[in-house]
């Protein structure tokens, strides 16, 4: 396959754009750091292959309390002993699934092994198949052609955080302020936060302190209080009972949809036990609901002092993850024609330095330089953008031009530079003039829009990871089309993958219990007919009573075998986009409002900037054993 280089691709004036949800940054601009280095951008020169790894599982019965052997339509089963699951909150320990490991498994595409550089769909490496882990999936069409320009949030988009690192400094700084701040006892000083416990798509129940995985109906199927997990009984009674279906949703629920959440939704499950085994320690009237609010707040405490923002300031590279694609995908959109543009929570001091970070402005010991060179692959940035609400049109909030050097706020008129009174200095009107992207805080999406000549919110793609505070008031609000980035897909999928076996073996076992069922109801309902003789109703209830015991093995066989395949994916809460046989809730907001998902923003540079992204077929239930899949 031919790769056309940057310099063939054909311009129609597009542009680009950056939106972040992250408020890491809540104070004025002050003291800006200066200049050290000017990074250059690379491209790679030589071909670079992309090789599928994929890794092998044992025989998926090896471990099961009955080993069945298939004979047609037939199945019998072997019991070797009994095998007990034992479930512990701790997650350290490696369980043979890979989350046990020390390491984050959002490790971002830095280059193919044996290669300098990124490989990138332009360069003459370009346009070799895809790793599983890398690949961009599509719900609903999008014709690149039709994008003029595409736009990016900040944090855990461009900017992925190593979980491990950046997540345990949330959660430590959150403790901190429980006990300095809002009177919580000094033995809480002493715990320790476990990052790979807490996965996105949970929901908080505040007021009974539990914590719950439902499907896309709404039904709870795995429910812990605190660290203790819930019976069936218990789940039923909490939320099967009602004559209305609950909304969970706030006031009375917390929607864990970002990783910036994972943090506070562990300490959450630690208190609610903390509570429980000490009552006396906590102050009277203290309710679950109350310690979640006290969380919260001590959460925003540690944002508005800049506590995380400083950390991360003076160590980047301890905190974020580097990704060499980031700027060659970048410039494959501009040279395609295209703008690109930046739209962040953070505040212009903080954007500027985790960009410069990103874009290879740091000095040897890991530390970051502040660097401009990064603008020059952006149209407009926007930093202080107060998202959800930035989507908003009828918005009334004001935009404000950042002078880059000083972080001073200029006056715009809707964008338009306006006329400074008072001693203002020449200088900085004059670069005003010269730069090619235009920084900003504030404004409101009608003023991105004017920015770009945008005439249609259909031609704006915007790649963000907040479900909420990205991806679902840009789609539902203003139709733009959307790609959400979840960095915990690339793992997913590859377990999958190599899973796939197991799961076919999980169907056959389901289709055998209900065979198995279908007989028995139907012998037990001949057995209700009169003129049967006794010994042919003798043999009948032999035969239901063998197969009733039949049915008991091929039911646990595929309890052990589902308990065996959800704990490949987590100890405790299985697949990201999955509970049970439905998706999950959490997969049934990425399928309504992303037309495209993937695992991290730089796998973009993977695809032609021009591609027509195509769903796969939807199947009912009814069609899947009737069309070949």
């Amino acid at each position: 396959m031919s790769s056309p280089l940057s310099a063939t691709l054909p311009s129609c004036n597009r542009t680009f754009f950056l939106v972040s949800d992250s408020c890491l940054l809540s104070s004025p601009l002050t003291n800006p750091q200066r200049c050290l280095c000017n990074p250059t951008m690379r491209i790679p020169k030589n071909p670079v292959h992309f090789c599928l790894s994929l890794f092998c599982l044992s025989p998926f019965f090896s471990s099961f309390p009955f080993q069945p052997t298939f004979f047609g339509s037939k199945i019998a089963f072997h019991k070797p002993g009994s095998n007990q699951l034992h479930t512990c909150y701790s997650m350290e320990k490696d369980n043979g699934t890979g989350i046990g490991d020390k390491t984050s498994h959002f490790q971002p595409m830095t280059h193919m092994e044996g290669s300098q550089e990124p490989c990138v769909w332009s360069s003459p490496g370009g346009g070799h198949k895809i790793d599983i882990g890398k690949q961009i999936f599509c719900n609903r069409s999008l014709n690149m052609k039709n994008i003029v320009a595409v736009g990016f949030d900040m944090d855990y988009t461009l900017a992925q955080y190593k979980p491990e690192t950046f997540e345990t400094l949330a959660y430590d700084g959150t403790i901190r302020k429980l006990v300095y701040d809002l009177g919580y006892p000094e033995e809480l000083l002493e715990w320790s936060f476990d990052w790979k416990y807490m996965v996105r798509g949970l929901v908080l129940d505040k007021k009974r302190g539990n914590i719950l995985k439902m499907d896309r109906h709404k039904y709870v199927k795995v429910a812990y209080h605190g660290f203790k997990e819930m019976s069936k009984e218990d789940k039923v009674d909490a939320y099967g009972t009602t004559l209305i279906r609950d909304a969970f949703d706030e006031p009375d629920y917390a929607l864990i949809d970002t990783l910036f959440s994972l943090a506070e939704a562990f300490l959450f499950a630690q208190l609610v036990d903390f509570m429980d085994n000490n009552p006396g320690k906590v102050a009277k009237g203290t309710d679950y609901a109350h310690m979640y609010k006290d969380v919260r707040a001590a959460v925003d405490l540690c944002h508005r002092d800049g506590t995380l923002k400083q950390m991360v300031a003076k160590d980047p590279k301890r905190y974020i993850n580097e990704d060499t694609s980031i700027m060659p995908m970048l410039k494959m959109l501009r040279d395609s024609g295209r703008s690109t543009f930046l739209v962040t929570n953070s505040l212009w001091d903080y954007t500027n330095i985790v960009m410069s970070f990103l874009f290879g402005s740091h000095t040897p010991d890991g530390s970051s330089s502040c660097s401009f060179d990064w603008l020059k692959y952006f149209d407009v940035v926007i930093t202080g953008s107060a998202k959800p609400g930035f989507f908003h049109e009828d918005s009334r909030a004001n935009l404000f031009e950042v002078e880059r050097e000083s972080g001073m706020l200029l006056n715009t008129d809707n964008g338009t530079p306006m006329p400074q009174v008072g001693n203002i200095s020449p200088k900085l009107l004059l670069n005003g003039e010269k730069k090619t992207c235009r920084v900003f805080q504030g404004g409101t999406v009608g003023h991105l829009h004017k920015l770009l000549s945008i005439e249609s919110s259909s031609q704006v793609l915007y790649v963000g990871d907040h479900i909420y505070g990205d991806i679902l008031r840009s789609k539902k609000v203003l139709g733009w089309r959307t790609m959400l980035v979840v960095p915990e897909l690339e793992n997913e999928v590859k377990l999958l993958w190599g899973l796939r076996d197991m799961r076919k073996q999980l169907r056959l076992l389901r289709n055998q219990r209900d065979l198995i069922e279908d007989q028995i109801h139907h012998l037990k309902w001949s057995l209700k007919f009169d003129g049967i003789s006794d010994d042919k109703k003798q043999n009948m209830s032999s035969k239901v009573d063998e197969l009733e015991s039949q049915r008991n093995q091929v039911r646990l066989a595929h309890q052990d075998a589902q308990r065996q395949c959800h704990q490949k994916f987590h100890k405790i809460w299985g697949q990201l986009m999955k509970t049970g046989y439905q998706n999950s809730r959490f997969a049934h907001q990425v399928e309504r409002f992303a037309c495209l998902y993937t695992s991290q923003v730089s796998n973009l540079s993977l695809y032609s900037p021009d591609k027509y992204y195509r769903p796969s077929e939807d199947f009912m239930p009814h069609e899947f054993d009737i069309l070949p899949i």
